[in-house]
């Protein structure tokens, strides 16, 4: 009972010490929300980026659709104005061979579109996965930092 009237107080440096700790962690976890904000942005970029490219790819499609159907109805139309069936299965026959090409023509463009955009969103992931990791390395270096100096002994202290 003889205790209860005692008050006990914080010395200042124990409570300048703290302070310091925690204003040290709380700027290591901005550094940490800051990086993974950075990636975040990485990565939509790279969703833009993939969603460009998946829009690029429709419109190189439609186009080549539309080549293609252009040329069937050229392809009919020069059918109607044979003379005879050897003139027709001539037709047919270049009409045949230049579709063929055309088409594998538009289908390595078309792979070389995938190509491209699947590199691209690989290397932006690659990125925004090495900025995030290294800025939590940085956040936990920060906080580690933060915390380890305050805690080790005062080597002048051990040597008494």
């Amino acid at each position: 009972m003889a205790n209860q009237g005692m008050k006990y107080e914080i010395p200042t440096e124990m409570r300048d010490f703290a302070e310091k700790s925690v204003e040290q962690a709380r700027k290591a976890f901005d550094g940490f929300l800051t990086a993974a904000q950075k990636a975040m942005e990485t990565f939509e970029g790279s969703s833009s980026s993939m969603q460009s490219s998946a829009t690029d790819a429709t419109r190189r499609t439609l186009s080549f659709a539309e080549q293609n159907i252009r040329a069937a109805f050229d392809h009919a139309q020069a059918l109607v104005r044979a003379r005879d069936m050897q003139e027709a299965f001539q037709l047919q026959s270049d009409f045949a061979r230049n579709q063929f090409a055309a088409i594998q023509g538009q289908m390595k463009e078309l792979g070389d579109l995938a190509s491209s955009a699947a590199r691209t969103a690989s290397t932006n992931a690659a990125s925004a996965a090495g900025q995030a990791a290294a800025a939590a390395r940085s956040a936990a270096d920060q906080a580690t930092a933060a915390m380890t100096p305050n805690m080790k002994p005062n080597r002048d202290q051990n040597q008494i």
